[in-house]
């Protein structure tokens, strides 16, 4: 899994957009609208790096639909060590 985060969150293209992501929900849950708006990015880019996270078992919804907030998953939360260290490494400006 260290692996897998380091390649999502630090060294492949849309690495970047995903940790500013990540730090988004580390604040509090939060659905894709919400994430697209406080990022100023557009909300299907948004919803691309959601089903990145996702398909590795990093974010999970909670609910359905548009409304869905997404929460970091037992795996991502096992790892915390190795995101911390990641987005440490990633300027705030640049993600």
């Amino acid at each position: 899994m260290d692996g897998v985060l380091w390649q999502l969150l630090a060294s492949s293209r849309g690495a970047a957009t995903r940790s500013r992501l990540v730090r988004e929900l580390e604040e509090r849950p939060k659905n894709a609208n919400e994430l697209a708006e406080s990022l100023g990015v557009d909300y299907t880019t948004v919803r691309h790096h959601l089903d990145v996270l996702m398909e590795h078992d990093v974010l999970e919804p909670t609910g359905d639909g548009y409304g869905a907030v997404y929460v970091f998953t037992a795996e991502a939360d096992a790892h915390w060590d190795v995101v911390e260290e990641i987005l440490g490494t990633v300027p705030e400006e640049e993600a």
